[in-house]
């Protein structure tokens, strides 16, 4: 099997200043404030298999998008960049037109968790902005939470040639139980997007929206309810696996990620796992083949 791919990871520097979310009030992301860079990061690629990864923004600024290709430049491991911009603007396209001429952009997320009207993605972008990423071949990382699913289908049925992916399957509300609120949009939501054949979903960023669970066997249960439903939604052609390192390590080290990841995964055929750890990410974000 080809190394792996971590379809979904991060890196910043604090002293940079665009990450807003890193608030100070907040004591919770305190292990986060501190600097990720690509020497934290490489020995333990090497020590799990992975291979590459694809490098996903952190800051609703240009800025950090330029930050993250000149990490690309340097180093290897990284096969692309999701990067940001502001897709209100029309002449954004003009910025996305430059970024597109480096080999390693492959794609755009606006930050739509972080915004105030649930349903911006239906009117806030402008046309010249998405015309000019779809014209590109660029992709849409889609950051959700559940009650932003409906209007994400929406705007994915009036872009079916734009290829679009669901980070962290959407966020479920995991510490909140399966009788909160959230539970049935998410189900709905999922499924209903599975339908639409230019989606896909990626298996990262799960173990933050969990309680605090103490071993592997626990956590495996505890994703078990996510895992299959994305299985039988979206098969192991369209599900992309990543870590969402470092905001993984509120919840677990890589390790443990790896390690919960493989249960599921492992039950697998041996080319459906190849599709989950390796092809379904060269093929959405269109990779460059490793050396």
């Amino acid at each position: 099997m080809s190394p792996r791919i971590d379809s979904h990871q991060h890196f910043w520097r604090v002293s940079r200043g665009d990450y807003r979310w890193l608030r100070a009030d907040d004591a919770a992301l305190a292990p986060l404030r501190r600097d990720f860079v690509p020497e934290d990061l490489a020995p333990t690629l090497r020590a799990h298999g992975i291979g590459r990864t694809v490098l996903v923004q952190a800051a609703d600024s240009s800025a950090e998008t330029e930050f993250m290709l000149a990490l690309a430049a340097r180093h290897d491991f990284i096969g692309g960049v999701v990067g940001w911009v502001d897709l209100a603007r029309a002449d954004s396209a003009a910025t996305l037109e430059r970024w597109a001429a480096q080999p390693k952009f492959r794609g755009v997320r606006p930050m739509l968790q972080d915004l105030a009207q649930d349903d911006w993605i239906l009117h806030g972008p402008s046309a010249e902005a998405l015309q000019a990423v779809e014209r590109l071949g660029l992709r849409f990382d889609a950051l959700v939470k559940p009650w932003h699913l409906k209007a994400l289908l929406a705007f994915v049925q009036r872009h079916p040639d734009l290829p679009v992916v669901i980070d962290h399957a959407a966020k479920p509300q995991l510490a909140q139980g399966w009788a909160a609120d959230w539970a049935g949009p998410w189900q709905r939501g999922i499924a209903a997007l599975a339908a639409q054949p230019q989606v896909c979903c990626k298996f990262s960023g799960l173990l933050t929206e969990a309680a605090r669970l103490d071993s592997a066997a626990a956590a495996v249960a505890a994703l078990r309810p996510v895992w299959d439903p994305l299985l039988q939604a979206y098969g192991p052609e369209r599900l992309l696996w990543g870590s969402d390192w470092p905001v993984l390590t509120l919840a677990a080290d890589y390790a443990r990620w790896v390690e919960v990841s493989e249960a599921l995964i492992g039950e697998l055929a041996p080319a459906q796992r190849a599709q989950v750890w390796h092809d379904n990410a060269q093929r959405f974000y269109g990779l460059e083949h490793a050396a």
